[in-house]
C-alpha cells in the first residue's frame, strides 16, 4: 500500500536517513524509534511531501491510497478553532462523517460538548484525542502518528493500543512509550545518528520491540566483548614487541665494532621485528558499538530524611479559570517518597502540581526543582543550553555541565545550539541535567519521560528510582509507574484517591 525506495534525507550536509527502502503492507504497524532529533518526525514528513526544512530524495509510491497524519502538535490557526470547526469545516459529505463521530466520541471517552469547546483550551491529552478523531472519521487508508501518546491518560492509552493492534490499515508511528511499542509494533526502523553524528545509520527489521531490543543488547554486549578481547591481545603484543625491539636496540648500540657479523645479524633482527610492528599497527581490531543511547547522569549527595514533612494538602476546591476541576483534595508528602499522580485529561493533574510547586518554591529547609509538561515558558529566558544550566557565568560550572551534556550524548553543535533548535527530547535531558546541578532533593516532575527516547528511558528510570529525594509527578509511562513510583495516587472530580502499586 505504500512503497519507498532509496529514501535520503538530509538537513545542509547532515544525513538523517540514508538510502532507506520499505514496503508497507495491510495489517503492518511500523513503529519509528531513535535518539531525539534523529529525524524521525522528519522521514513521516518526508514521505508525506510536507517537509520543508530537509532536501528529500528517493521514490515514494502511495499506490492511490490517503495518508491521514496526526501532528506532533497543532497549529496556532487550529488551536483557535472550535472542535466542531476543526473536524467538519468545509465538508460536503458531514453527515456520513457525523455517524462516524459518536461513535469514536464515546470510545475516546469525550463528550459532545467538547465540540463547542476551542482546541486551544483543551488538555494536552484531549488535543490528541481530537486529532486521533479527525483521522478516525475521515477513513483514511494508511495512518502515520507523531508521538500519539503524548498526554495521553491510562484509559486512553489503552484504546490507543486495541485501536492500532485491531485495525488492518498500515500505521507508521513515533512513539517513546514503551509499553505501546511493546503492545503493538510488528516491524521497527531504527534511525540513530553514528560517528558524533556525522553518519547515519538505519535499522528496519520485521520484528516486535522486545525481541529487537533484547537481540540489539545481545549483538551490543557480544560485540564490546569481542572488541575489548581484541583491544587487549592487541596491547600485549605490542608491549612485548616494544620490549623486544628496546633489548635489540640496547644490544645494537652496545655491540662491539670488532663484531661486524654479530652487529649485521642485530640489523636483520630489527629489520624483522619492525616488519612485525607494521603488520600489528596495520591488524584490524573489532570496534566497540557505536551507539547512542549509552547515556550517563546521576544526582551527587542529594537525600532527604524519611520522616520530615514535605506538604500537608487540604484544597477544598481545585480550579482553573473559574473552572471546578477537582474538590476536597487531601496529600500527606513526608520523606524521600517517590509519587505519582494519575488521572484523565482535564482534570488538572498539572495544575494541581503547579499549585504544589508554588508551595514549596521558596522553602529554605528543602530546594525543589520543577520541570514542567511544556518547556518553552521557561526556555523563553534563556538562548543557550549553558546559559540555562549556569546562569551564573562561572568557569568551573561551566566544565562541569559541558562534562554531564557529553555524558548525555550532547553534541558540541547542540551544547552551542540556540535552545529553540533542539528537539523536545534534547530539552528534556537538558532539563535532567539542570535537576541535578542544582542539586534539588525535592522533585516535581511532570510527565519527564514523555519525550526522551524509549532506548534511554531505562536509565533515567533507573537514576530516578534510586533518587534519595522527594519525588511529586504526573505520569502515564506505564514502567516509569511501575519502577520508580511507592505512592500512586488517582485524581478524580471529586479529590485523590490512593492505588495499591
Amino acid at each position: 500500500m505504500l512503497e519507498v525506495s532509496n529514501l535520503s534525507i538530509k538537513i545542509q550536509d547532515r544525513y538523517l536517513v540514508k538510502n532507506l527502502s520499505l514496503t508497507l503492507n495491510k495489517g503492518d504497524k511500523l513503529a519509528i524509534i531513535g535518539e531525539e532529533g534523529n529525524g524521525k518526525s522528519t522521514l513521516l514528513k518526508g514521505i508525506l511531501g510536507i517537509c520543508k526544512y530537509a532536501e528529500v530524495t528517493g521514490n515514494i509510491n502511495l499506490k492511490g491510497n490517503t495518508i491521514g497524519y496526526l501532528a506532533q502538535s497543532m497549529s496556532e490557526n487550529e488551536l483557535s478553532k472550535k472542535v466542531h470547526d476543526f473536524l467538519f469545516k468545509d465538508d460536503n459529505d458531514y453527515y456520513e462523517k457525523a455517524n462516524n463521530l459518536y461513535k469514536h466520541l464515546e470510545l475516546l471517552n469525550l463528550s459532545d460538548k467538547v465540540l463547542e469547546q476551542k482546541i486551544g483550551t483543551l488538555s494536552g491529552g484531549e488535543k490528541v484525542k481530537i486529532g486521533l478523531l479527525k483521522l478516525l472519521i475521515n477513513e483514511y487508508d494508511i495512518l502515520f502518528l507523531d508521538e500519539p501518546t503524548n498526554d495521553l491518560d491510562l484509559d486512553s492509552l489503552e484504546w490507543l493500543e486495541k485501536f492500532i493492534n485491531n485495525i488492518d490499515k498500515p500505521i507508521m508511528y513515533v512513539s517513546h512509550d514503551e509499553t505501546l511499542l511493546a503492545n503493538t509494533a510488528n516491524m521497527i526502523l531504527h534511525l540513530e545518528q553514528i560517528m558524533k553524528k556525522k553518519d547515519c545509520r538505519n535499522t528496519l527489521l520485521k520484528i516486535d520491540y522486545d525481541t529487537y531490543v533484547t537481540q540489539r543488547l545481545k549483538k551490543i554486549d557480544k560485540q564490546t566483548q569481542i572488541a575489548n578481547f581484541e583491544k587487549r591481545t592487541f596491547n600485549k603484543q605490542q608491549e612485548k614487541l616494544r620490549k623486544i625491539m628496546q633489548k635489540v636496540e640496547h644490544q645494537q648500540n652496545t655491540i662491539s665494532r670488532k663484531d661486524p657479523h654479530g652487529a649485521q645479524v642485530l640489523k636483520k633482527k630489527m629489520h624483522t621485528l619492525k616488519s612485525q610492528e607494521k603488520r600489528l599497527d596495520e591488524t584490524k581490531i573489532t570496534e566497540i558499538p557505536d551507539v547512542e543511547e549509552n547515556i550517563n547522569f546521576f544526582f551527587e549527595d542529594v537525600s532527604i530524611p524519611k520522616t520530615k514533612n514535605i506538604i500537608s494538602l487540604d484544597i477544598p476546591k481545585l480550579t482553573i479559570q473559574d473552572k471546578l476541576l477537582s474538590e476536597n483534595i487531601k496529600l500527606d508528602i513526608i520523606g524521600n517518597t517517590h509519587l505519582c499522580i494519575i488521572g484523565q485529561n482535564g482534570v488538572g493533574k498539572s495544575t494541581l502540581i503547579k499549585l504544589i510547586y508554588e508551595k514549596l518554591k521558596n522553602r529554605e529547609d528543602i530546594k525543589v526543582g520543577y520541570m514542567p509538561q511544556t518547556y518553552d515558558d521557561i526556555f523563553a529566558n534563556y538562548d543557550y543550553a549553558l546559559s540555562f544550566l549556569c546562569p551564573s557565568g562561572n568557569k568551573d560550572d561551566i566544565t562541569k555541565a559541558r562534562m554531564y551534556l557529553g555524558n548525555m550524548k550532547f553534541t558540541r553543535d547542540e551544547m552551542t545550539s540556540k535552545i529553540k533548535d533542539l528537539s523536545n527530547g534534547t530539552k528534556a535531558k537538558l532539563f535532567l541535567i539542570k535537576l541535578v546541578l542544582e542539586k534539588y532533593n525535592v522533585l516535581i516532575l511532570d510527565e519527564p519521560t514523555r519525550n526522551v527516547s524509549p532506548l534511554s528511558n531505562p536509565v533515567i528510570r533507573k537514576v530516578l528510582k534510586e533518587f534519595k529525594g522527594t519525588i511529586i509527578s504526573i505520569s502515564h509511562d506505564r514502567k516509569y509507574i511501575a519502577e520508580v513510583i511507592d505512592n500512586l495516587y488517582i485524581l478524580t472530580p471529586k479529590g485523590l484517591i490512593k492505588q495499591n502499586t
